[in-house]
């Protein structure tokens, strides 16, 4: 019976997230545009991830240079440590990092502002007001996600290569052409474009998910804290089985 629970609970969730994403792109195209509250939540979503990013993105360029130098000395391959770096953070480490970085920093965040919200009934009083929640709530956070994170991760591409770059240079003492050269020769635009592909749509998936569990938020706050807890252990979840579908569909 649990597992039947569980299964039916699933499936239930995964309609209602379904519905409220349509709800919310049917509210997208709508007046009136909420500009300010589509602003504050760019604030909160971007501008304030952009340290915890910083520091998570510059140390693992550093990391991944330090071990695929360890792992290319053997061969007299240092010099494709660029490469291996530009690539690593374009295609892959760069959004999903970002992605899990800003999940725990902001997502957690969102959920617990709309549960709070759901739990203290502001969000009936929404109705009563005529104003739709989905409207003013979901829609400019959905936005907001599909915006600011592929910024977060153009950021996070460029201190992972920086640091890369130090570790390289100033650290292992590889020669800078060299390495500039073999990271230009084999990094290319798509390489780019596929890792902001992927950093918009889990931008969507961490803003829809968070969204859904702060409005269906019971319980007080007990509720409050369950509900932000499953919602960042779901889009974590979710960001790493998206990655699979959207790698093997782009390469």
């Amino acid at each position: 019976m649990n597992v039947l629970r569980a299964i039916y609970n699933f499936i239930f969730e995964l309609g209602d997230t379904a519905l409220l994403f349509l709800k919310a792109l049917y509210w997208s195209f709508r007046p009136p545009y909420r500009w300010r509250e589509l602003f504050k939540q760019m604030e909160k979503f971007g501008v304030s991830s952009v340290s915890v990013v910083f520091i998570t993105s510059l140390f693992t360029g550093m990391v991944l240079a330090l071990e695929t130098y360890t792992g290319l000395k053997k061969f007299n391959a240092e010099s494709v440590i660029g490469s291996i770096v530009a690539v690593s953070m374009f295609r892959e480490l760069g959004p999903v990092l970002t992605a899990l970085v800003v999940t725990g920093r902001a997502g957690s965040a969102m959920a617990a502002e709309l549960g709070t919200m759901r739990v203290t009934e502001q969000i009936d009083a929404m109705y009563t007001m005529a104003v739709d929640p989905i409207h003013y709530l979901v829609v400019p956070r959905l936005i907001t996600g599909v915006t600011m994170l592929p910024v977060l991760t153009v950021i996070s591409d460029l201190l992972g290569v920086i640091g890369g770059y130090f570790v390289s240079i100033v650290l292992l003492k590889i020669n800078s052409h060299t390495y500039i050269r073999q990271m230009l020769n084999h990094t290319d635009l798509h390489d780019l474009y596929s890792g902001l592909v992927k950093a918009a749509v889990f931008g969507l998936l961490i803003s829809l998910i968070c969204c859904y569990k702060g409005l269906s938020t019971k319980g007080g706050a007990e509720g409050v804290g369950r509900s932000t807890t499953q919602a960042v252990v779901i889009s974590s979840v979710v960001v790493l089985v998206a990655d699979y579908f959207l790698t093997a569909f782009m390469f």
